[in-house]
């Protein structure tokens, strides 16, 4: 009985093992994919843009997997209290990274509309935005695979900065709309690209939120959110 029982742990261990290998590299393919959209964007490389939008594919696959894994843990080995809240934790985080890397192909879709524009000044703040959020999905995923909720606290304190971005960068776009009229056209994919790494940093955070419960047993106080400027949300 008792080989029975350490054979069960055993494989219950790997299981899990495999599903936070799996997330880990859902988190690492959408950390990539904000950083080479960006890139795309900033260089109006259509080629570099159609392998972001083509890598999703892998993306959707994973998220599939650790769905099909997370339910055979829970039929086949009833898991509890802790692990209970790690396993349905990670099916949670699978969607939310999944929708992450979407984000990241919209960015990438947005480089042929700019393709032809001759003069983007608001262009050169997005990096930074990009790079925060890029952050945050790193550190988040970090703190999954620790069950770190400390790290988590942290990586939702970091959305206000890009909620601060976006707003800064609405300001820009608005401004560089109202100096020159065929300059509409261009911002408002600039606009819609700050709004997708807006929403990378909310998703983020809501992974964060799921990371502390997982860790804690407890939820986070729900957030202040600032109110979006153009309705994009």
């Amino acid at each position: 009985m008792a080989t029975t029982t350490g054979h069960t742990i055993k494989a219950f261990d790997q299981d899990l093992n495999q599903l936070r290998a799996n997330i880990a590299e859902m988190g690492g393919l959408a950390e990539a994919a904000i950083a080479d959209s960006m890139r795309a964007l900033v260089r109006r490389d259509p080629d570099a843009a159609r392998i972001v939008i083509e890598n999703d594919a892998k993306l959707d696959a994973l998220e599939v997997e650790v769905e099909r894994l997370a339910v055979q843990i829970i039929a086949l080995r009833a898991p509890m209290a802790d692990d209970l809240r790690e396993v349905v934790a990670a099916l949670k985080i699978a969607g939310l990274v999944e929708r992450i890397g979407d984000y990241a192909k919209n960015i990438a879709k947005r480089v042929h509309a700019i393709e032809g524009s001759s003069e983007l000044r608001p262009l050169s703040l997005l990096p930074e935005m990009a790079r925060i959020t890029g952050e945050m999905v790193h550190m988040v995923l970090d703190a999954f695979v620790q069950r770190d909720s400390k790290k988590a606290v942290e990586v939702c304190e970091r959305d206000r900065a890009v909620d601060d971005f976006y707003n800064s960068l609405f300001r820009t776009l608005l401004t560089f709309m109202m100096e020159d009229p065929q300059n509409i056209t261009a911002a408002t994919h600039l606009l819609f690209v700050a709004k997708n790494l807006e929403r990378i940093g909310d998703h983020a955070t809501n992974v964060a939120e799921m990371v502390y419960f997982a860790a804690t047993g407890t939820h986070l106080g729900e957030r202040e959110r600032g109110e979006d400027p153009v309705g994009l949300s």
